[in-house]
């Protein structure tokens, strides 16, 4: 005991041993106790597998059944689609004989109606050439006409004869007035417009058509050449305000005449050249009150001096209907003293004829 007490290092030992092997039984518990889990676990984890194993082995077994019963299917399908697409070759191949004999038979015919339409038209076409020769022919015969100065002024006159005829009656206007008037100065149209003053006065209307620099004028627009197209121009503006000069001074007489007239361009192009020229109408109007027309713009012209005409003749109709009306009122007057007169001798007539009535009643009394 004694050397115990002076030696605790034996004890230390024991007791470390002691402790080391309580620690070593217990981790050994516990390590058994987690492999007993580890065991379990395995084996239901396994046994969790061998279901799912069962149960995969179930859906293939069924998804084999599925694929073998769709294999059946897509056979059966198939020999459906085979016979299917059998009958309708024979089908298509029937129909496609009936087409064909329907179509060449078609084809025929319009072969034939298109055969039978050429030589139509193919005969129309040689009529149309023979016409065109006479064109050609009665073109010719017009350059030469309009080649020359007075027919060409012939033919504008006529134009502008048309012109008038159908847009107004033979009194409203004058061919071949003379202005001014006794003078043997004649103008080749005047238009009468009513006047209040006096009975009409004259609107001068002339033809003029300056050929020559309106074709050399086209000549050089076709040919490109702007040079040549700008002194062609001013060659046509020239000649156009010389005739509007010649016009101001012969025909303007006021107040035999307006104080203004029209040249009539009897060609449409040459009155849009005209047109194009910058200022030259304006010119014309400013100083020589002479206003250009070709034939539609001289139509619209003729249009608002017919709606002048109609607008002063409801003008003059509404002054006799004004004069009407006052005569009518002041007989409508007379009249209401009239019924006054009438009314007072039939009042007085009552009155008498009361008081003779008065009378015989009282006569009638005295008699019973």
């Amino acid at each position: 005991m004694q050397s115990l007490s002076s030696n605790p290092w034996p004890l230390v030992l024991l007791a470390f041993a002691l402790v080391a092997a309580a620690v070593v039984a217990a981790v050994m518990l516990l390590l058994s106790n987690q492999t007993k889990r580890l065991r379990r676990e395995r084996e239901r984890m396994l046994r969790a597998m061998q279901r799912e194993s069962d149960l995969q082995g179930e859906s293939m077994e069924r998804l084999s059944r599925a694929v073998n019963d769709s294999l059946k299917q897509v056979a059966e399908l198939s020999g459906a689609l085979d016979a299917r697409m059998d009958a309708l070759t024979q089908a298509s191949d029937a129909r496609m004989g009936e087409m064909r004999r329907m179509v060449g038979e078609r084809l025929d015919s319009r072969l034939s109606e298109s055969f039978r339409v050429v030589n139509g038209q193919l005969a129309d076409v040689h009529k149309g050439l023979g016409e065109m020769r006479e064109l050609a022919a009665n073109v010719s015969d017009l350059k030469k006409v309009l080649g020359n100065v007075k027919t060409r002024g012939v033919w504008g006159e006529a134009l502008l004869r048309n012109i008038l005829s159908e847009m107004f009656a033979p009194e409203q206007y004058a061919e071949n007035a003379a202005i001014p008037e006794g003078s043997a100065q004649r103008v080749e149209f005047a238009l009468r417009l009513p006047d209040r003053e006096r009975e009409a006065v004259l609107l001068p209307i002339d033809s003029k058509f300056p050929q020559e620099d309106y074709v050399r004028l086209v000549d050089a627009e076709a040919a490109g050449d702007a040079a040549l197209r700008e002194r062609c121009a001013k060659q046509l503006e020239r000649a156009i305000l010389e005739q509007a000069k010649l016009i101001s001074e012969k025909y303007i007489r006021p107040p035999q005449t307006t104080d203004f007239a029209v040249m009539f361009l009897p060609a449409e192009g040459l009155y849009a050249e005209a047109a194009r020229i910058p200022g030259l109408i304006e010119r014309a109007q400013s100083r020589y009150r002479v206003l250009l027309s070709g034939p539609a713009t001289l139509c619209a012209l003729l249009t608002s001096l017919q709606m002048g005409f109609r607008s002063s003749e409801l003008e003059k109709r509404s002054g006799e209907v004004l004069e009407l009306f006052d005569e009518l009122r002041s007989e409508f007057g007379r009249f209401q003293e009239a019924i006054g007169r009438a009314r007072q001798r039939i009042n007085q007539t009552e009155t008498e004829l009361d008081a003779m009535e008065a009378r015989a009643r009282k006569i009638s009394k005295k008699l019973m």
